[in-house]
Order: C-alpha cells, then sequence, then structure tokens
C-alpha cells in the first residue's frame, strides 16, 4: 500500500523514533564531572532536574570538568547530568533550528583537565509533552494503576508499533509523552541531526534513534 493511502495514525516504520543518549560505545563512556552538583540542588531533590522538568533558578553557572582518568570527552549528546542532557554546539543549533521550542537550554562552565575552557555545551531538557499516542492505532502494553502518577503507563518493551495522531502533534518534531518518561521524535528531527554530519551509519557521536515500529 502507498504511504498516501496509510490510515492517517497507521504505525509506520521510518517516522517516528525514540531518541536517548547512546549508551553502546564501549570503554569508560564520558569523563564528565558535575562538580558543582551538590550546591545547586533544591532540598529534598536528589538531582537538579524538577519534577515538572525545566531548570530551578541557579545561583551560579553549573560547572563541569572533564577527567580523562574517568573516560573520554563528551559527545555530541551525553545523558546522566543530574536528570538533563549535555548538548554539543553543533546539536543545540539543529535543536534550535527545527523546534526551538520543545527543548530549554542552560550554559555550563565546561573546563579541561588543565583548568583551561572546553568546547561549548549546554545543559539540555527537552521541555514539550504531547498526549499524541494513538493508543487504538499501536501495539503496546498499558499498564493501568494508581501507582503512576497519571494513572497509567506505557511499557514499550518487546513487540512494539506507536502511531501518533499528527494533528494533535501539529508542528511538534521532539516532544514527550505523559505515560512514558522517554524523548520522541519524528523523521525531520533525525534528518536535519544527519544533514548536520553529527550522526553517520558509522557514528551516533551520542545519539540514538530506535524506530517506534519495531520491525
Amino acid at each position: 500500500m502507498e504511504l498516501s493511502k496509510l490510515p492517517a495514525n497507521q504505525p509506520t516504520a521510518g517516522e517516528f523514533f525514540k531518541l536517548r543518549p547512546d549508551a553502546s560505545r564501549g570503554g569508560k563512556g564520558h569523563g564528565v564531572v558535575f562538580e558543582s552538583e551538590q550546591s545547586l540542588l533544591t532540598p529534598p531533590r536528589l538531582i537538579l532536574r524538577p519534577e515538572a522538568g525545566g531548570f530551578p533558578p541557579l545561583l551560579e553557572m553549573p560547572r563541569l570538568v572533564l577527567h580523562p582518568e574517568l573516560g573520554d570527552p563528551p559527545q555530541d549528546l551525553e545523558g546522566g547530568m543530574s536528570g538533563y542532557w549535555l548538548v554539543s554546539e553543533r546539536l543545540f543549533q539543529v535543536m534550535e533550528q527545527v523546534d526551538p521550542d520543545a527543548f530549554q537550554f542552560h550554559a555550563v562552565d565546561y573546563r579541561l583537565a588543565d583548568g583551561s575552557e572546553g568546547p561549548a555545551y549546554r545543559l539540555c531538557d527537552v521541555v514539550r509533552t504531547v498526549d499524541a499516542l494513538d493508543e487504538q492505532s499501536s501495539k503496546l502494553k498499558i499498564i493501568v494503576s494508581d501507582e503512576y502518577e497519571n494513572g497509567k503507563y506505557y511499557r514499550l518493551t518487546g513487540d512494539v508499533k506507536l502511531a501518533f495522531n499528527r494533528q494533535v502533534l501539529g508542528s511538534a518534531h521532539v516532544f514527550r509523552l505523559p505515560f512514558h518518561g522517554g524523548v520522541f521524535c519524528d523523521r525531520i528531527f533525525k534528518d536535519a541531526v544527519e544533514a548536520a554530519a553529527i550522526t553517520s551509519p558509522q557514528h551516533s557521536n551520542g545519539l540514538w534513534f530506535e524506530d517506534v515500529v519495531n520491525c
């Protein structure tokens, strides 16, 4: 069947992706330490990112330092930064060009091991949440329980095929879902990242795009 003749919300391979940091590069990973994390926390939070997302008021710029003995320099996307991503300047430029309303950023003081200023990086959070999953057209496990804050949870394991409501998404290219903690994007964002030579079939440079149609 031709793509143009498919039902509006039919799960289609290569159209939407789950986006996350690529942890498969091996070795020690990155050696960046968030040295000022403890001084920036808002008790009783154990990470900097608030439950509602975004950035809390900060009294000083976050200080990150590369420790080569712990790992490599950061790739274009790294996770685990007190609830945030760490993104390179060139990835920041793509995010700002393709879908600026999806993200919030905060500048950081990133230093190399000798104390000199490192390449430009930013902390990043995906702050757009859209209830755009077409549950009837999708194949997934939906857990309904009061144990979850929003009353249910999307479990995306096994044979999963997701369909998104394009009318609900509108112009959004990167988004979260209210019933799942991950980040999703469409082909337009993925193509823009590839066009900027950030990722290639040989090198992910920290970005992992997982098709939401498990073929």
